[in-house]
């Protein structure tokens, strides 16, 4: 059965990358409502997954929802997947296909942030469609750059066909939106620090995803060594954050929260950029309010947040439960 739904999702990925991905063009509606449906059908064909996500729910969330609360979520899990492929094609070009249906909110707090001169960190988590959000903000103009390994190059499990098409459908239509390429966390590269610090000093935004964990990082040695444990989603884990906070503090850059939420219709969304955040205290108590934003977040919409593929190296999960393993990124592209 597993082997047949591998087979199935093999075919299907071609299929969809052929057939289906154009659609993201058509009206909106058909669009995403297209979306939607792979994600049902990709709900119902990986199990594994499926399985993986329930557990991390019931066991982090507990009570917070219902057995048909965490059924939905899951399911809207995978439709929310989906949809985020649309959202990317629909940033090929000058990205005004997606942004027609982005309502944005709080653009006064980066627009203050660079009147100040000395540009901004903008904070967010892998929530929403995470991959758009940042590119989104550069179509609009903002000179913003993002820390992220989206290549997949080096991902020694992918075919080259399957590289191809993970490029094609996540990373060609959006990173053109970047200001700059990207500022790569990777083993062998020196700490980040300096290239953020240098963007910032030129007044320029800067992206970072808050939920990295150090186990299985591929950050140089440098990033890697200034993990810290902190509360989060009732549980402790071993977070990097805390360093693009430090910068910030050394360089005075403020710090903004920002997200993407996706509406009950699935096409609509709305951008948010929170007010900047309250620098006073070290890195890491600046860091404790940042997360608690994330947290307010997935606890808000939990199906919006890839985390729980991934919850066991957030340390989140008992390690000796055979649920608490990790399946890399679902394959919904």
């Amino acid at each position: 059965m597993e082997l047949t739904s591998k087979r199935l999702k093999r075919v299907e990925l071609i299929a969809y990358h052929q057939i289906m991905v154009p659609l993201a063009f058509l009206p909106a509606p058909l669009a995403y409502g297209i979306a939607v449906l792979r994600g049902d059908f990709h709900y119902w064909l990986d199990k594994p997954s499926r399985e993986v996500i329930t557990f991390a729910l019931e066991h982090i969330l507990g009570n917070h929802l219902s057995t048909e609360e965490r059924s939905r979520v899951v399911r809207d899990f995978f439709r929310l997947r989906s949809c985020e492929t649309v959202d990317a094609m629909r940033l090929a070009g000058n990205g005004r296909a997606l942004a027609r249906l982005v309502e944005t909110r709080g653009f006064e707090h980066i627009e203050a942030a660079l009147s100040a001169g000395k540009g901004a960190i903008l904070c967010s988590a892998h929530f929403g469609s995470f991959r758009c959000c940042f590119s989104l903000l550069g179509s609009f103009g903002l000179p913003i750059s993002l820390i992220a390994n989206w290549s997949y190059d080096e991902d020694s499990n992918l075919s080259p066909i399957r590289r191809w098409l993970h490029r094609s459908l996540r990373n060609w239509p959006v990173v053109p939106h970047l200001y700059r390429p990207n500022i790569l966390r990777r083993k062998g590269r020196f700490g980040i620090a300096p290239q953020v610090a240098i963007l910032l000093r030129q007044n320029e935004l800067v992206g970072a995803m808050l939920d990295h964990s150090d186990y299985g990082d591929p950050a140089a040695p440098t990033d890697r060594a200034r993990p810290v444990m902190i509360d989060f989603l009732n549980g402790q884990s071993q977070l990097l954050g805390p360093g693009v906070i430090t910068i910030a503090q050394l360089t005075g850059a403020p710090v903004l929260m920002v997200f993407m939420r996706r509406s009950a219709d699935w096409r609509h969304q709305v951008l948010e950029v929170f007010p900047t955040v309250e620098m006073e205290g070290d890195s890491v108590a600046v860091y404790r309010r940042c997360l608690a934003v994330v947290e307010a977040a997935i606890r808000r919409d939990p199906a919006h947040w890839m985390g729980w593929i991934w919850a066991h190296k957030l340390g989140l999960l008992p390690v000796e439960d055979s649920r608490s393993r990790d399946l890399g990124e679902v394959d919904v592209i």
